[in-house]
């Protein structure tokens, strides 16, 4: 499975938002200078995150985005999502049924093996990233990142 360059972009400007001082918000601009990546697509993508409740937006001369609720209380399923959906990236299309090799109806009354196996790791890939919250990322870093993150966020415009 790959997905988006979007979905590295939005993980990495969520995390960098939990390491904020409560209440602070970064703009969209100051996200792209950060990571030097383009303002006005990231600024599309992040509100693909205040649509789905993980992000708010403000507006004015010290409005930005910040998170939307405690960081334990956003997964990274919760970001993957808002940018790239539910859907399984696995589509079977029946393909055993076609063809010179194709199988008669009757053994193709149960699901496809190879789709369910795809299924099961699509939804153990989902566990996993349900069970991870933007809390368990921001523990996981060594202790100077969050106030270099700050010191750094800082410094843009």
């Amino acid at each position: 499975m790959k997905l988006p360059v979007s979905t590295e972009w939005l993980l990495h400007c969520a995390t960098t938002l939990a390491q904020l001082d409560p209440g602070a918000t970064a703009s969209a601009a100051q996200l792209a200078q950060y990571f030097d990546l383009p303002a006005a697509y990231l600024a599309k993508q992040l509100q693909a995150l205040v649509r789905s409740g993980v992000l708010t937006a403000t507006t004015g001369p010290r409005g930005g985005f910040r998170l939307a609720r405690p960081a334990a209380e956003i997964t990274l399923l919760q970001i993957v999502e808002a940018v790239d959906g539910a859907s399984s990236p696995y589509e079977c299309r029946e393909i055993r049924q076609q063809g010179r090799g194709a199988l008669p109806p009757e053994d193709c009354r149960n699901t496809c093996i190879l789709a369910e196996k795809m299924g099961e790791a699509h939804e153990a890939w989902r566990r996993s990233l349900a069970a991870t919250s933007l809390a368990d990322i921001l523990a996981a870093l060594p202790s100077s990142v969050p106030a270099r993150t700050r010191r750094r966020m800082a410094g843009t415009t």
